[in-house]
């Protein structure tokens, strides 16, 4: 007799505590191999694909897309031993493997089948999956995920609404004529004015997921760290022109990002208190050996900071082609909470959104964060001229904790002086 084995969302890492389900890779009925992917899920880092460890004949699974679940709820269950088509994989017992990107086996060659006509599949296969609290049955227990996360998000009562479906079936089209028309308002209390106002107010958004996480981790960077912001206009005509040269004589493509990576990973190098953090429990500023070098991406999740790791020991063309490949993973959703964590000093271009200057908010717990504004055309004096140069301004913000003014002048004269004039760089390399 086939054994039912229940595979639970697992500990995500990072200090994760639940994910919202993307898309099931899987169907009740399919054939599933050891660590086979069955769905992928979205936590507040990453887009991540989570294998089960059971092969096997699915029998249930819990949760539709859209649906949050807290780590250890139920996610499906295998059927582990029973009889499927005769192509099947020999399956065996659990791998133990957890997360594609947290050390699963990505050898194994994964195959989907459902079980042939006739085959024997055990008869927990249709149980039906525990039922929520609020459970519903008819014609509202076949509606689409679409249409229920549409409901659930505006805070529709799906048995409340008269469906224009077959059966009655509630559509899409149902939700929305419901959101278009508005709710009777309850009698207001006399005297409460300031509860009038807040029920005005338009639509809500959860802070949750990534821009929760965004959030939280702001607020504590400014509720620990006394931090203090100074800024310089530098010259970028020399730089700008060294890149062409560069990229003029073939090869990878050399991006202004990269080079001012190295600039960065240089002055470091000169000034390391900007890279270190304050351990508040021993009452220390711990110097850190290494630069991992987050970078500022946007994508359509929100705003991601992917880490290049050991930067001071790569060159402009390996940091081109690292920065290139993460934010190609980061807009596909993809990055792994191993890409997201671990840096010491940041780096943000916020110039190419077409502004010139910020007041970066350090990205807790790193000690400093260099602001980079766009790069144009302006009138500047140059070697006793007035004349048209490249300018941009840069703007480092520091905790004030780890060094003084003095040293945080130190680090952003240097990297200026190297935007100006990239000889200056040849000196430390």
């Amino acid at each position: 007799m086939p054994q039912v084995m229940e595979f639970k969302l697992p500990d995500l890492g990072e200090g994760l505590t639940e994910a919202e389900i993307v898309r099931w890779l899987v169907a009740v009925g399919d054939v599933v191999a050891i660590d086979q992917p069955v769905v992928e899920v979205e936590t507040a880092k990453a887009m991540v694909e989570v294998p089960c460890p059971y092969g096997g004949v699915v029998t249930a699974r819990f949760g539709e897309e859209g649906t949050e679940l807290p780590v250890g709820a139920p996610l499906i269950t295998v059927a582990v031993g029973a009889e499927t088509a005769p192509e099947a994989e020999p399956e065996d017992s659990g791998s133990g493997n957890v997360l594609v990107g947290y050390g699963t086996d990505h050898s194994r060659t994964a195959r989907r089948r459902r079980v042939r006509p006739g085959s024997a599949v055990p008869a927990v296969a249709a149980a039906p999956a525990p039922a929520p609290a609020a459970a519903v049955t008819g014609p509202v227990a076949v509606i689409s995920p679409l249409v229920r996360k549409l409901a659930r998000d505006h805070g529709i009562d799906l048995r409340g609404l008269r469906g224009s479906g077959p059966e009655g079936l509630i559509l899409r089209a149902d939700v929305e004529a419901a959101l278009r028309v508005p709710e009777a308002p309850a009698p207001a209390p006399v005297g409460a004015p300031v509860a009038a106002a807040v029920a005005a107010v338009g639509e809500r958004v959860p802070l949750k997921g990534l821009r929760g996480v965004v959030a939280e981790k702001l607020s504590r960077s400014r509720r620990e760290i006394p931090d203090a912001t100074c800024w310089v206009d530098a010259d970028a005509t020399e730089l700008m022109a060294a890149r062409a040269a560069m990229n003029a004589v073939g090869g990878p493509k050399i991006s202004v990002l990269a080079l001012l990576a190295r600039i960065c990973t240089a002055a470091l190098a000169k000034y390391p208190e900007l890279n270190s953090t304050v351990d508040l429990a021993a009452n220390e500023i711990v110097r850190l050996p290494s630069v991992h070098l987050g970078f500022a991406a946007q994508t359509e999740r929100g705003l991601v900071v992917p880490v290049v790791r050991d930067a001071q020991a790569r060159g402009a063309e390996s940091l081109s082609a690292e920065f290139a490949r993460l934010t190609e993973v980061a807009r596909a959703g993809k990055l792994a909470p191993a890409d997201l964590t671990g840096g010491t000093f940041t780096l943000n271009n916020y110039g190419v959104f077409g502004v010139d200057g910020s007041t970066p908010i350090i990205n807790h717990p790193e000690a400093a964060m260099l602001g980079v504004g766009r790069i144009m055309a302006k009138p500047w004096v140059h070697q006793g001229e007035l004349a048209v140069r490249q300018v941009v301004q840069l703007s480092l913000t520091f905790d004030h904790r780890v060094c003084d003014g003095g040293t945080a002048g130190g680090f952003l004269r240097y990297v200026a002086d190297c935007v100006e004039s990239p000889a200056v760089l040849l000196r430390s390399l």
